[in-house]
């Protein structure tokens, strides 16, 4: 299919839109939609909240009578199926819009393709794939979900110059400055559920929540704002519920083999599993929706989840320390070899203060 500059200058611009949704649409997928009669831009709109209306909804409404005969732009198949909103490809149908750009195909099976025939048989003209690439890099973790049954998985830590996470005793706070740790809140206000393990719980107490950390107008403009679920994995069922992550502040899950915890349990926002391979739960929680979650864990649990192939995205915050040789290093992985050694593409490189914020995404990821 060939497209004009102009039809890829707005889909660009209804990728920017869907951005917007990045903090509250999920889990579902971030998605914007531009409306366009005679050239003109007449109505814009995304996904702003869950269970709320979706973008073309928004465009819609904003263009009004002037979405008869207009073309849409949106970065995801409308949806043929009425969730707890209508279904927007029928909407586009009532509205008169005459043609439909999209850049990509639904993954989810409710919707793949049957978006795009309902607005066939209404004699809307129909293409897609126009910057496919660049809506599927936004949704990677929701694409995922229905392609691999898996989310994105992230892993994040911190390090020093010479490549420590914790002292000696397990103590990290704090190895980065104030920009890279709201920088943290921000990526962790894009997920789903944020797994740690019992070394970092006992060590440092997280809450694991999304917080402000000095820029509270960013977090109070975060309406309906959900926190993620937090996941603590806890083969023996060391921790008490005394600690941080068990706050009524966000839903948990606590992984666990301990018999007495499991039957213990009281608490409406603790749920108890017992499934402890990480494959295994990782599967779980695309089955329960998530798309994105992030691993903030010690070099342990780190290293385990690249020794099983289940990471996605590495994200290293590099401060200038030097925490010395008593410290303890990023992954814990068994190489005695150069070829045994795991390869990583330097995806992006970013300042913040002092900081440098690294992301790479293992080789396997590409092949």
């Amino acid at each position: 299919m060939n497209w004009s500059q102009k039809d890829s200058q707005l889909m660009a611009l209804a990728l920017q839109l869907a951005k917007k949704g990045q903090y509250t649409a999920r889990p579902n997928p971030m998605v914007g939609c531009v409306i366009v009669k005679n050239g003109q831009v007449v109505g814009q709109g995304w996904h702003e909240n869950f269970g709320k209306a979706h973008a073309e909804i928004n465009a819609i409404q904003q263009a009004g009578e002037h979405a008869k005969d207009a073309t849409c732009y949106v970065t995801l198949e409308p949806c043929s199926h009425v969730g707890q909103t209508g279904a927007c490809a029928k909407i586009l149908c009532e509205a008169g819009i005459s043609k439909v750009i999209a850049a990509m195909q639904d993954p989810n099976p409710q919707v793949s393709g049957s978006g795009f025939q309902l607005l066939e048989n209404a004699g809307i003209e129909v293409s897609s794939g126009l910057l496919e690439q660049q809506a599927r890099d936004l949704n990677r973790g929701f694409i995922a979900r229905f392609e691999k049954n898996k989310p994105w998985v992230t892993v994040k830590l911190a390090m020093s110059l010479d490549g420590r996470t914790a002292l000696a005793d397990g103590s990290s706070k704090w190895i980065t400055g104030a920009a890279a740790r709201l920088d943290v809140q921000k990526l962790r206000a894009r997920q789903d559920a944020i797994i740690t393990g019992i070394g970092t719980l006992l060590a440092d107490d997280p809450s694991l929540t999304v917080r402000g950390d000095g820029q509270q107008d960013w977090f109070s403009s975060l309406k309906n704002f959900k926190q993620p679920t937090r996941i603590l994995l806890d083969r023996k069922g060391q921790a008490s519920k005394k600690h941080k992550l068990f706050n009524k502040d966000a839903s948990c899950w606590w992984i666990t083999s301990n018999e007495k915890i499991v039957e213990s349990n009281q608490h409406t926002n603790i749920k108890v599993i017992r499934e402890t391979k990480l494959e295994k739960l990782v599967n779980l929680c695309a089955t329960k929706g998530m798309n994105n979650i992030l691993i903030e864990a010690g070099h342990k649990l780190a290293g385990q989840f690249l020794k099983q192939n289940l990471v996605d995205e590495i994200i290293i915050y590099q401060a200038p320390k030097l925490m010395g040789n008593s410290a303890k290093g990023l992954f814990d992985l068994d190489v005695e070899k150069m070829s045994e050694c795991l390869s990583l593409t330097l995806k992006d490189i970013r300042q913040f203060g002092d900081d440098l914020r690294l992301i790479y995404y293992p080789k396997i990821v590409n092949d």
